[in-house]
Protein backbone atom coordinates (compact mmCIF):
# COMPACT_ATOMS: atom_id res chain seq x y z
CA UNK A 1 0.00 0.00 0.00
CA UNK A 2 1.05 3.42 -0.90
CA UNK A 3 1.95 5.78 1.83
CA UNK A 4 -0.66 8.29 0.47
CA UNK A 5 -3.75 5.65 0.59
CA UNK A 6 -3.02 4.53 3.77
CA UNK A 7 -2.77 8.15 5.20
CA UNK A 8 -5.98 8.85 3.22
CA UNK A 9 -7.53 5.71 4.36
CA UNK A 10 -6.86 6.22 8.32
CA UNK A 11 -7.40 9.55 8.46
CA UNK A 12 -10.81 9.74 9.63
CA UNK A 13 -10.38 7.40 12.62
CA UNK A 14 -7.35 9.58 13.60
CA UNK A 15 -9.72 13.01 13.51
CA UNK A 16 -12.57 11.29 15.35
CA UNK A 17 -9.54 10.16 18.12
CA UNK A 18 -8.66 13.76 17.90
CA UNK A 19 -11.98 14.92 18.51
CA UNK A 20 -12.93 12.46 21.48
CA UNK A 21 -9.14 13.46 23.37
CA UNK A 22 -10.35 16.65 23.18
CA UNK A 23 -13.87 16.60 24.45
CA UNK A 24 -12.36 14.68 27.20
CA UNK A 25 -9.87 17.63 28.06
CA UNK A 26 -7.89 15.29 29.94
CA UNK A 27 -11.37 13.50 32.23
CA UNK A 28 -12.21 10.50 30.10
CA UNK A 29 -15.69 9.96 32.31
CA UNK A 30 -16.53 13.37 29.72
CA UNK A 31 -17.12 11.00 27.08
CA UNK A 32 -20.00 8.63 29.08
CA UNK A 33 -20.06 5.25 28.36
CA UNK A 34 -20.37 4.58 25.06
CA UNK A 35 -17.78 7.27 24.16
CA UNK A 36 -15.27 5.74 26.46
CA UNK A 37 -15.89 2.22 24.80
CA UNK A 38 -15.10 4.57 21.48
CA UNK A 39 -12.34 6.20 22.87
CA UNK A 40 -10.21 2.47 23.77
CA UNK A 41 -10.88 1.08 20.16
CA UNK A 42 -10.00 4.31 18.23
CA UNK A 43 -6.61 4.13 20.46
CA UNK A 44 -6.38 0.70 19.82
CA UNK A 45 -6.39 1.22 15.97
CA UNK A 46 -4.39 4.11 15.79
CA UNK A 47 -1.75 2.40 18.11
CA UNK A 48 -1.65 -0.41 15.65
CA UNK A 49 -1.79 1.86 12.67
CA UNK A 50 1.43 3.46 14.45
CA UNK A 51 3.17 0.23 14.46
CA UNK A 52 2.42 -0.71 11.01
CA UNK A 53 3.96 3.17 10.00
CA UNK A 54 6.89 3.38 11.83
CA UNK A 55 7.81 -0.55 10.04
CA UNK A 56 6.67 0.51 6.41
CA UNK A 57 8.05 3.78 6.24
CA UNK A 58 10.81 4.14 8.75
CA UNK A 59 11.93 7.67 9.90
CA UNK A 60 8.97 9.19 8.11
CA UNK A 61 7.71 12.67 9.43
CA UNK A 62 4.04 11.49 9.44
CA UNK A 63 4.48 9.57 12.35
CA UNK A 64 5.06 12.09 14.16
CA UNK A 65 1.60 13.65 15.10
CA UNK A 66 0.38 10.57 14.98
CA UNK A 67 2.74 9.03 17.80
CA UNK A 68 1.55 12.51 19.88
CA UNK A 69 -1.99 11.67 19.29
CA UNK A 70 -1.28 7.83 20.90
CA UNK A 71 0.51 9.57 23.58
CA UNK A 72 -2.48 11.87 24.66
CA UNK A 73 -5.26 9.03 24.10
CA UNK A 74 -3.07 6.19 25.92
CA UNK A 75 -3.14 8.84 28.71
CA UNK A 76 -6.79 8.64 28.85
CA UNK A 77 -7.72 5.19 28.01
CA UNK A 78 -5.18 4.15 31.41
CA UNK A 79 -5.56 7.31 33.24
CA UNK A 80 -4.77 6.21 36.18
CA UNK A 81 -5.26 8.74 39.47
CA UNK A 82 -1.83 9.26 39.94
CA UNK A 83 -0.92 10.35 36.06
CA UNK A 84 -3.45 13.19 36.00
CA UNK A 85 -2.71 15.22 39.39
CA UNK A 86 -0.66 17.53 37.93
CA UNK A 87 0.90 17.92 40.72
CA UNK A 88 4.55 19.65 40.59
CA UNK A 89 6.03 16.29 42.62
CA UNK A 90 4.93 13.65 39.88
CA UNK A 91 6.07 16.05 37.32
CA UNK A 92 9.39 16.01 39.40
CA UNK A 93 10.01 12.30 39.85
CA UNK A 94 8.51 11.07 36.63
CA UNK A 95 7.09 13.26 33.69
CA UNK A 96 9.90 15.76 33.47
CA UNK A 97 12.63 11.99 32.71
CA UNK A 98 10.01 10.69 30.51
CA UNK A 99 10.27 13.96 28.44
CA UNK A 100 13.70 14.19 28.57
CA UNK A 101 13.78 10.54 27.34
CA UNK A 102 11.04 10.74 24.74
CA UNK A 103 13.28 11.78 21.99
CA UNK A 104 16.69 10.43 22.29
CA UNK A 105 17.79 11.47 18.59
CA UNK A 106 17.83 15.26 19.76
CA UNK A 107 19.38 14.22 22.83
CA UNK A 108 22.42 12.53 20.67
CA UNK A 109 22.54 15.71 18.06
CA UNK A 110 23.72 17.75 21.62
CA UNK A 111 25.69 15.76 23.13
CA UNK A 112 27.34 15.21 19.40
CA UNK A 113 27.77 19.58 18.89
CA UNK A 114 28.92 19.51 22.22
CA UNK A 115 31.16 16.81 22.42
CA UNK A 116 32.68 16.99 18.95
CA UNK A 117 34.04 20.33 18.78
CA UNK A 118 35.35 19.94 21.97
CA UNK A 119 37.67 17.08 21.40
CA UNK A 120 38.91 18.30 18.00
CA UNK A 121 40.13 21.62 19.82
CA UNK A 122 41.54 20.24 22.44
CA UNK A 123 43.71 18.43 20.15
CA UNK A 124 44.19 21.16 17.96
CA UNK A 125 45.63 23.40 21.51
CA UNK A 126 47.46 20.27 22.34
CA UNK A 127 49.46 20.53 18.83
CA UNK A 128 49.56 24.19 18.99
CA UNK A 129 49.03 26.12 22.33
CA UNK A 130 50.02 29.68 20.96
CA UNK A 131 47.62 29.84 18.27
CA UNK A 132 44.73 28.64 20.71
CA UNK A 133 46.19 30.11 23.60
CA UNK A 134 45.03 33.76 21.19
CA UNK A 135 41.32 31.95 20.52
CA UNK A 136 39.98 31.89 24.56
CA UNK A 137 39.25 35.25 26.64
CA UNK A 138 42.19 36.41 28.92
CA UNK A 139 40.33 34.86 31.79
CA UNK A 140 40.97 31.52 30.57
CA UNK A 141 44.51 31.41 29.48
CA UNK A 142 45.62 31.35 33.62
CA UNK A 143 45.22 27.71 33.05
CA UNK A 144 48.65 27.36 31.59
CA UNK A 145 49.68 29.00 34.75
CA UNK A 146 51.19 26.39 37.46
CA UNK A 147 48.81 25.15 40.01
CA UNK A 148 48.85 23.10 42.89
CA UNK A 149 47.00 19.95 42.94
CA UNK A 150 44.06 19.57 45.75
CA UNK A 151 45.01 23.40 46.73
CA UNK A 152 41.48 25.37 48.08
CA UNK A 153 40.99 28.69 46.64
CA UNK A 154 40.43 29.82 50.11
CA UNK A 155 37.10 31.30 49.53
CA UNK A 156 34.86 32.34 52.54
CA UNK A 157 31.52 31.10 53.40
CA UNK A 158 29.94 34.61 52.09
CA UNK A 159 32.39 34.39 48.72
CA UNK A 160 31.26 30.79 48.31
CA UNK A 161 27.60 31.89 48.57
CA UNK A 162 28.12 34.75 45.93
CA UNK A 163 30.05 32.83 43.71
CA UNK A 164 27.46 29.96 43.78
CA UNK A 165 24.88 32.41 42.90
CA UNK A 166 26.70 33.92 39.71
CA UNK A 167 27.43 30.81 38.94
CA UNK A 168 24.30 28.81 38.45
CA UNK A 169 22.49 31.97 37.26
CA UNK A 170 25.08 31.90 34.57
CA UNK A 171 24.12 28.37 33.84
CA UNK A 172 20.43 28.95 33.40
CA UNK A 173 21.12 32.06 31.07
CA UNK A 174 23.36 29.29 28.94
CA UNK A 175 20.55 26.62 29.05
CA UNK A 176 18.06 29.67 28.30
CA UNK A 177 19.91 30.31 25.25
CA UNK A 178 20.17 27.26 23.97
CA UNK A 179 16.83 26.44 24.17
CA UNK A 180 15.60 29.73 22.55
CA UNK A 181 18.11 29.48 19.74
CA UNK A 182 16.18 26.39 18.63
CA UNK A 183 13.48 28.26 17.40
CA UNK A 184 15.73 29.39 14.31
CA UNK A 185 14.92 26.14 12.87
CA UNK A 186 17.94 24.58 15.32
CA UNK A 187 20.47 26.81 14.34
CA UNK A 188 20.82 29.15 17.19
CA UNK A 189 20.93 25.93 19.42
CA UNK A 190 23.73 24.49 17.42
CA UNK A 191 26.04 27.71 17.64
CA UNK A 192 25.63 28.20 21.69
CA UNK A 193 26.84 24.19 21.57
CA UNK A 194 29.90 24.52 19.20
CA UNK A 195 30.99 27.77 20.76
CA UNK A 196 30.79 26.34 23.77
CA UNK A 197 32.48 22.74 22.64
CA UNK A 198 34.85 24.94 20.99
CA UNK A 199 35.95 26.58 24.61
CA UNK A 200 35.44 23.92 26.47
CA UNK A 201 38.18 21.62 24.56
CA UNK A 202 40.43 24.26 24.19
CA UNK A 203 40.80 25.05 27.64
CA UNK A 204 41.38 21.46 28.49
CA UNK A 205 44.22 21.41 25.73
CA UNK A 206 45.95 24.46 27.07
CA UNK A 207 45.58 22.94 30.60
CA UNK A 208 47.05 19.20 29.64
CA UNK A 209 49.76 20.71 27.23
CA UNK A 210 50.60 23.01 30.33
CA UNK A 211 51.02 20.22 32.69
CA UNK A 212 47.64 20.87 34.62
CA UNK A 213 45.21 18.36 33.40
CA UNK A 214 44.68 16.26 36.57
CA UNK A 215 44.26 20.25 38.46
CA UNK A 216 41.55 21.00 35.60
CA UNK A 217 39.64 18.12 35.81
CA UNK A 218 39.31 18.64 39.84
CA UNK A 219 38.02 21.87 39.04
CA UNK A 220 35.73 20.88 36.29
CA UNK A 221 34.75 17.06 37.11
CA UNK A 222 31.96 18.00 40.48
CA UNK A 223 29.91 20.42 38.83
CA UNK A 224 30.11 19.72 35.04
CA UNK A 225 29.29 16.19 34.30
CA UNK A 226 25.76 17.49 35.53
CA UNK A 227 26.21 20.88 34.21
CA UNK A 228 26.79 20.03 30.51
CA UNK A 229 23.71 17.18 30.94
CA UNK A 230 21.39 19.90 31.79
CA UNK A 231 22.94 22.01 28.87
CA UNK A 232 22.52 18.73 26.45
CA UNK A 233 18.62 18.75 27.96
CA UNK A 234 17.85 22.74 27.57
CA UNK A 235 19.23 22.09 24.27
CA UNK A 236 18.02 19.22 23.29
CA UNK A 237 14.63 20.69 23.98
CA UNK A 238 15.38 24.00 21.98
CA UNK A 239 16.22 21.32 18.97
CA UNK A 240 12.72 19.21 19.41
CA UNK A 241 11.29 23.16 19.30
CA UNK A 242 13.22 24.09 15.86
CA UNK A 243 12.36 20.78 13.88
CA UNK A 244 8.56 20.73 14.42
CA UNK A 245 7.97 23.47 11.66
CA UNK A 246 11.24 22.15 9.36
CA UNK A 247 9.46 18.89 9.49
CA UNK A 248 5.73 18.74 10.60
CA UNK A 249 4.67 15.42 8.35
CA UNK A 250 1.06 16.27 7.92
CA UNK A 251 -0.05 19.23 10.06
CA UNK A 252 0.51 22.36 9.65
CA UNK A 253 4.16 24.37 10.41
CA UNK A 254 2.30 26.62 13.24
CA UNK A 255 0.51 23.83 14.33
CA UNK A 256 3.47 21.54 14.59
CA UNK A 257 5.12 24.06 16.46
CA UNK A 258 2.51 24.55 19.12
CA UNK A 259 2.23 20.79 19.76
CA UNK A 260 5.99 20.85 20.87
CA UNK A 261 6.20 23.96 22.28
CA UNK A 262 4.49 22.89 25.89
CA UNK A 263 6.90 19.90 26.39
CA UNK A 264 9.96 21.53 25.35
CA UNK A 265 9.02 24.42 27.60
CA UNK A 266 8.64 21.63 30.26
CA UNK A 267 12.27 19.82 29.56
CA UNK A 268 13.48 23.54 30.17
CA UNK A 269 11.48 24.49 33.09
CA UNK A 270 12.10 21.09 34.92
CA UNK A 271 16.25 21.36 34.12
CA UNK A 272 16.47 24.36 35.81
CA UNK A 273 16.73 23.04 39.27
CA UNK A 274 19.63 20.62 38.52
CA UNK A 275 21.24 23.50 37.11
CA UNK A 276 20.89 25.22 40.82
CA UNK A 277 22.66 22.36 42.21
CA UNK A 278 25.18 22.11 39.32
CA UNK A 279 25.95 26.07 40.69
CA UNK A 280 25.66 25.06 44.47
CA UNK A 281 28.51 22.65 43.68
CA UNK A 282 30.89 24.92 41.56
CA UNK A 283 30.46 27.41 44.26
CA UNK A 284 31.14 25.58 47.27
CA UNK A 285 32.46 21.97 46.51
CA UNK A 286 34.56 22.88 43.47
CA UNK A 287 36.73 25.74 45.43
CA UNK A 288 37.64 23.45 48.45
CA UNK A 289 40.49 21.54 46.89
CA UNK A 290 39.17 18.20 48.07
CA UNK A 291 41.72 16.51 45.57
CA UNK A 292 41.56 14.74 42.54
CA UNK A 293 39.89 11.38 43.35
CA UNK A 294 36.69 12.84 45.74
CA UNK A 295 36.30 15.93 43.18
CA UNK A 296 36.18 13.00 39.98
CA UNK A 297 33.55 10.70 42.43
CA UNK A 298 31.05 13.92 43.22
CA UNK A 299 30.66 14.39 39.55
CA UNK A 300 30.45 10.74 38.26
CA UNK A 301 27.79 9.87 40.97
CA UNK A 302 25.99 13.69 40.00
CA UNK A 303 26.00 12.52 36.57
CA UNK A 304 24.90 8.97 36.99
CA UNK A 305 22.13 10.19 39.64
CA UNK A 306 20.77 12.51 36.68
CA UNK A 307 21.09 9.78 33.64
CA UNK A 308 19.70 6.81 36.27
CA UNK A 309 16.68 8.60 37.08
CA UNK A 310 15.55 9.44 33.64
CA UNK A 311 16.32 5.22 32.53
CA UNK A 312 14.29 4.62 35.59
CA UNK A 313 11.53 6.98 35.84
CA UNK A 314 11.47 7.63 32.02
CA UNK A 315 10.59 4.68 31.27
CA UNK A 316 6.51 4.35 30.10
CA UNK A 317 4.30 2.96 32.57
CA UNK A 318 2.78 -0.39 31.96
CA UNK A 319 -0.95 -0.69 32.41
CA UNK A 320 -3.03 -3.00 34.55
CA UNK A 321 -5.18 -4.01 32.38
CA UNK A 322 -5.84 -3.56 28.26
CA UNK A 323 -9.63 -1.99 28.24
CA UNK A 324 -12.51 -3.46 26.86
Amino acid sequence: MKLDRFLAERQPSWAELTSLVASAAGHPERLGPDGVRRLGELYRSAAADLAYLRRAWPGGPESIALQDLVARARALVYNYESDRDGSPLSFFARDYWRLVVTRPVFLLVAWTLLLAPAGLTAAWALDDPGAAGGLVPAAYRTVTEPRTPGASLGLSAGEGAALSSTIFINNIRVSLVAFAGGIAAGLGTAFVLITNGVLLGTVTGLAFGAGNGSVLVELITPHGVLELSCIAVCAAAGLRLGWAPVRPGRRRRVDALVAEARPAVLMLLGTLPWLVVAGIVEGFVTPAGLGLVPAVAIGLFLGALFWGLAWWRGRPAVPPAEVR
